[in-house]
């Protein structure tokens, strides 16, 4: 069994690797492999040196010119390190230990090639963080945010009071389950907002109230992830679509770029919290259209307030109460559950699915079982797709042992299989659409944000005969405007 863990300083350098099974390098491997994996190298080395450039550039002065040119060459340090996930047999791990020296300033990473230690040259002090440096809009938030305690921020008007009741009520198994699983995706989403300056009550708040910890959800809109962005504006911000996977799904991008759409809006906004919040759910237009129209206006003046639609009234009260909550659990009898986030890499030792795995796993000391987790941290996979042996899942540490001793063999392990295997009768194909409203055949146009498991649970379908239908394999990428047969689906 192939099994490693992440080290804690490569979760910041993994938000540029998008999840992806590793594939050892196989015996008499192509002898020109190993100049294709130096080419790589010499790239990102390059596109390092162009960031500390930028970076030298910003901190001169040249903040506008500094920041797009450490824009751009991160954008080849992220082709570079891809480049090097799908290259078989080029030191990905390499990469990221350079990824955290640029990052951290100073910090000593080994030499490969001459076996010895070699300084990356430390960013300017008076420059201060790399990440502030290059976007200079989160500077400014960490003076307005972290200078200023997020707690004192915090209006506790009716409006808020009403929310935070809400939370405590009707919404507290929204917010728990919201906060269990945010524990185990913290060392994806945390340091995106640690970095910008950013309050980790802000991440939960805007995670809890737009998905619920739920990384697949999918408003009727359209908008898709953890923090629900719309096809176009997940666009600005680097999501989309890259081989057959909407990155809006991947946990540490979709921060990053709440991240960065945040910073654009305390820009815009004159750094006001409630506004920059008001135009992350009601529209970047319509606030930036109330702001200049009232100048010097907040977000609770009846004449800003008013002009907004129920839907940004209400959020905007929901994401402080939830912040409020997250810091203050204990003062309203609110018990969050306590959870292992540490993640590891467990490498499949006999083909499963997601779904076999959380039957054979069992509770194992959670509330619910191993779905969502399993499910949040492996975004790529379809939860009844079969992954072959060797397919490497990110999973939280305390699975591994459940895994060994109940997935490989014995009782729970078949109980599992048979379970996934077992399949729901049908009419007779002949009886189809007479006798339960079934057609023979439709004809679906993949919209922004479809999933496969989606289309055909709102369509009545078994997601495994239109996969089968439509020549898909696991797991199952849909683009814009492809056409799908709906075999078999109901009227």
């Amino acid at each position: 069994m192939f099994l490693r863990f992440l080290p804690l300083a490569l979760a910041s350098a993994l938000l540029f690797v998008p999840a992806s099974p590793s594939v050892a390098a196989p015996a008499g491997a192509d002898p020109g492999a190993e100049a294709e994996h130096e080419g790589v190298y010499s790239a990102f080395e390059e596109a390092g040196k162009a960031y500390r450039e930028a970076i030298a550039q910003a901190a001169a002065g040249d903040r506008r010119g500094g920041r797009r040119a450490a824009q751009r060459a991160l954008e080849r340090m992220l082709d570079a390190v891809d480049a090097c996930a799908r290259a078989t047999g080029c030191d990905r791990e390499r990469l990221m230990a350079r990824f955290d020296a640029l990052m951290g300033g100073g910090v000593r990473v080994a030499g490969e090639e001459q076996g010895r230690e070699e300084t990356v040259e430390a960013m300017p002090a008076e420059a201060g963080s790399p990440v502030l440096a290059a976007f200079p809009e989160a500077g400014s938030t960490l003076t307005q945010l972290n200078g200023r305690d997020l707690r004192e921020l915090i209006v506790h008007n009716e409006a808020v009071r009403a929310a935070m009741a809400e939370w405590l009520t009707t919404l507290r198994p929204q917010l728990i389950n919201a906060h269990e699983q945010y524990q185990y995706l913290r060392f994806l989403m945390w340091p995106e907002y640690e970095r910008a300056g950013l309050p980790e009550a802000l991440l939960f708040a805007i995670m809890a109230r737009e998905s619920g910890g739920r990384v697949h959800a999918i408003s009727p809109a359209g908008a898709a992830g953890l923090m629900q962005f719309m096809p176009a504006t997940g666009r600005r911000f680097g999501l989309g679509w890259a081989e057959g996977f909407d990155t809006r799904f991947d946990p540490q991008l979709a921060a990053r770029a709440s991240v960065q759409y945040l910073n654009e809006r305390f820009a815009e906004l004159g750094h006001d919290l409630e506004l920059a919040l008001a135009a992350y759910n009601g529209g970047e237009g319509r606030v930036g259209r109330l702001a200049r129209q009232h100048p010097g206006k907040g977000f609770w003046d009846r004449n800003v307030y008013d002009a907004l639609p129920k839907e940004t009234r209400d959020y905007v009260p929901y994401i402080l109460a939830a912040a409020w909550l997250f810091l203050h659990p204990e003062d309203y009898g609110l018990e969050f559950p306590r959870v292992n986030g540490a993640a590891t890499l467990l490498a499949l030792r006999q083909p499963a699915s997601i779904n076999q795995l959380t039957i054979c796993l069992g509770n194992g000391g959670t509330r619910y079982g191993w779905f969502r987790a399993l499910r949040n941290l492996n975004p790529r996979w379809l939860p009844e797709a079969e992954l072959p042996a060797g397919t490497e899942l990110r999973v939280p540490v305390d699975v591994v042992p459940l895994y060994e001793r109940h997935c490989l063999e014995g009782e729970r392990a078949t109980q599992a299989l048979a379970l996934v295997q077992a399949r729901k009768p049908g009419p007779p194909p002949a009886l189809a659409g007479a006798a339960s409203g079934l057609r023979p055949s439709q004809r679906y146009t993949v919209r922004a944000g479809d999933t496969l498991s989606a289309i055909a649970r709102r369509h009545g379908c078994d997601v495994a005969a239109v996969a089968r239908a439509n020549g898909l394999r696991a797991p199952y990428a849909l683009r814009p405007g492809q056409h799908l047969r709906l075999d078999g689906c109901r009227a």
